[in-house]
């Protein structure tokens, strides 16, 4: 299945993202971690990006799409991809759009998350990162628990950041972006069929469920425990002797022939034993 996920900042993307590569097996692509993955591995889309970012400029779409289709190239991409905070406005939809149809792997899917902007305020202010992993967590709705305290590349517990524009002085500023930019995409994306739009709002896995729904997902379900029949074996209760004293368990008699069936057999003994009687013996006696 190949996926975009909409929404404004908070809106939750990062987290139903999570949760959808664990049901689905598919790679989550967010457009800062293959920034961040490029620059590291020194390639030439990397070394252009990095001296646009050093030079205070923003990284061109051409690069950004050319980033996308080296991802999608890889092998977990094969089955589909969620892409997360691509697009951000109406040129690069349609270039994604051109891109997607040269390789053969159009959309199956944009959700759109609606959340109320009082609630994105708060939420942004609570959203922490790992500084190893990149994995994303909000210290109101989604803390880090269980397994999800140990960082899978170091094997220690989370090291939680906060981005610098995470904060409520920035927030009003990124909103009115992504009313300019970013909102258009809804019809843009409806006139082709392919809008969902869900409420993003409340718990998590509430949310999860609605996010199922409009994929048309089936509900996860729970392994059943199936009971195995198994032959028990009976065992002699002992006796109690004379004393109170349990003694060993009597054991059963032999099983006796019937009398009769006793006689029939010793007369068909003796007749074998016998010596046969010839007609000159009858005729002395």
């Amino acid at each position: 299945m190949r996926i975009v996920l909409l929404g404004a900042p908070g809106a939750g993307k990062g987290t139903q993202s999570q949760r959808l590569v664990e049901r689905l097996g598919i790679p989550q692509i967010s457009t800062g971690d293959l920034l961040r993955r490029a620059v590291a591995r020194g390639s030439e889309l990397g070394r252009q990006a990095k001296e646009a970012m050093d030079a205070g400029r923003l990284v061109d779409d051409s690069l950004v799409l050319g980033m996308i289709r080296e991802r999608l190239g890889e092998r977990d991409a094969r089955k589909g991809f969620i892409l997360d905070g691509f697009p951000r406005n109406l040129a690069q939809a349609h270039a994604l759009e051109r891109l997607l149809e040269n390789l053969g792997q159009p959309l199956d899917a944009v959700v759109q998350l609606e959340v109320d902007y009082r609630e994105l305020v708060r939420r942004i202010s609570g959203r922490r990162s790992c500084a190893d992993c990149g994995r994303v967590f909000n210290m109101l709705t989604s803390p880090p628990s269980g397994r999800a305290e140990i960082c899978p590349r170091t094997g220690a517990p989370h090291r939680l950041v906060q981005r610098p524009d995470d904060n409520e002085a920035t927030v009003a500023e990124r909103l009115r972006v992504y009313d300019e930019k970013t909102r258009p995409l809804i019809d843009f994306y409806r006139a082709r069929g392919l809008l969902r739009v869900i409420d993003a709002q409340g718990d998590v896995d509430e949310v999860t469920r609605r996010l199922s729904r409009a994929l048309g997902l089936r509900p996860a379900r729970k392994p059943s425990r199936v009971k195995v029949a198994t032959r028990r074996k009976v065992r002699p209760t002992p006796r109690q002797g004379s004393a109170g004293r349990k003694t060993a368990p009597r054991r059963a008699a032999p099983r006796r022939k019937p009398a009769r069936a006793a006689s029939r057999a010793a007369r068909a003994k003796t007749r074998a034993g016998a010596r046969p009687r010839t007609r000159r013996a009858r005729g002395k006696r």
